[in-house]
């Protein structure tokens, strides 16, 4: 993504804004570890989407005015060299601009005062700030401590939800953002196929994941899109399962749910195949009929169709195949076998922060997700591709990972691929 992208989206961002508000978006900043220790600083995604800087404590500040025009200002670290010397170069001003698009960059620690000019102008009148928590457990971030301060020395500002109308931006992919989360499938297929070749009987979950790790590292250092799931046998009961501590005996299904990532685009992609390289009957007869039903979803989905008929409709044409196939004696007992739904966006986040559309339309993207859980039959795995809705249709994104079982067999033999 260049700076026109980011710039872009700001614009489109703005255009939704109210005249006369002002706008404050935050980076985000580490979470202690231990002692003098944080864990690895991960970047507010919208703040990177809009502005391509995944640098900590960056702060976007943007006035827009009453007549429409749009005054902004992004903050970065000033450079330190004894910090540096610990952890790391620190962008430059020149380098943020090239990223952002944004000209005026100046330092953090004058945003403070910055901030108070703006926010106390007598024709601002609203700010907009992402408040968003996915639970109410979740810790404080910097946009919820301006909203304390904002409630006791700004009063009269109006706070408007930020987040809402980011979501809107994300839904629609823009052909880089396609093309970046093409080269990730192609990352994923690597990492898939190291997984597949390298599988057999008495493998630990941790050296899959090693296998995977290696294959998608050489393609550079953003490693996995997410904490990749990958179990064995009992494990694979666990949805979303991260100890790596099991061991594929002999008969078992190796269960994997995974991405890759592209210039900050993610995918995600499950396959399950058996550790020993060979389905067996009862193996392949349910691998089939989520592969039945992810073929029938990839046939039907296109713009129009209702958001909520993509999870509706996998989960009973799966239903009507078990029971065809005699796993189940009805359709409504699919609960016992299907525990999770079948479709969520995909993009700047693997679970993407978007608006969930009413109807699907172009240049959406999301998972068609077919699991099947027989805890009986000690099977569990799930199918998992990439949704891309075209003008007319969709495509699948990730249909170069092989996904049946006589593909998969023939990696697992060093056959093909």
């Amino acid at each position: 993504m260049d700076k026109t992208f980011h710039a872009g989206n700001r614009q489109r961002l703005y255009a939704l804004m109210k005249p006369a508000s002002l706008l404050v978006l935050f980076s985000g900043e580490e979470i202690r570890k231990t002692n003098d220790e944080y864990y690895p600083f991960y970047a507010d995604r919208s703040f990177v989407y809009l502005t391509g800087i995944s640098s900590k404590e960056a702060v976007l500040l943007a006035l827009k005015d009453a007549d429409g025009s749009v005054r902004e200002r992004l903050y970065i670290q000033r450079p330190d060299a004894m910090a540096e010397r610990w952890t790391g170069r620190r962008i430059k001003p020149q380098e943020a601009e090239a990223l952002s698009g944004i000209s005026d960059v100046r330092y953090v620690d004058q945003y403070p005062d910055e901030l108070h000019r703006f926010a106390a102008l007598s024709h601002v009148a609203h700010l907009y700030l992402d408040l968003y928590r996915a639970s109410s457990r979740d810790l404080d971030r910097p946009a919820h401590r301006l909203l304390r301060l904002a409630q006791r020395e700004y009063p009269f500002l109006t706070i408007e939800n930020a987040n809402a109308l980011i979501r809107q931006l994300r839904l629609i992919k823009q052909p880089c953002e396609l093309e970046a989360m093409r080269k990730a499938e192609t990352i994923t297929r690597d990492g898939i196929l190291a997984m597949m070749r390298a599988s057999r009987p008495g493998m630990y979950e941790y050296q899959y994941k090693a296998e995977f790790d290696r294959a998608i590292g050489q393609y550079g250092p953003q490693g996995p899109a997410f904490p990749s799931i990958i179990s064995a046998g009992r494990n694979n009961f666990c949805i979303h399962y991260y100890a790596y501590e099991g061991q594929a005996l002999d008969g078992d299904m190796v269960l994997n749910d995974v991405g890759g990532q592209w210039d900050n685009v993610m995918t995600d992609v499950s396959r399950g195949w058996p550790c020993n390289g060979r389905y067996s009957e009862r193996q392949k007869l349910l691998f089939d009929c989520a592969l039945q039903t992810s073929n029938h979803m990839f046939s039907i989905v296109k713009p129009g169709m209702r958001m909520a008929d993509v999870d509706a409709i996998n989960r009973s044409y799966n239903a009507q195949l078990l029971v065809d196939a005699g796993v189940l004696k009805d359709v409504r007992e699919i609960d016992r076998l299907m525990w999770h739904g079948g479709a969520h966006h995909v993009g700047y986040d693997v679970h993407d922060v978007v608006a969930t559309p009413e109807v699907i339309a172009p240049g959406m993207v999301f998972c068609v997700d077919v699991g099947i859980y027989h805890e009986e039959w000690g099977i569990g795995f799930r199918l998992e591709d990439n949704c891309l809705v075209t003008e007319d249709g969709c495509e699948n994104l990730s249909r170069d990972i092989p996904r049946t079982t006589e593909d998969i067999e023939a990696v697992m033999a060093h056959q093909v691929f």
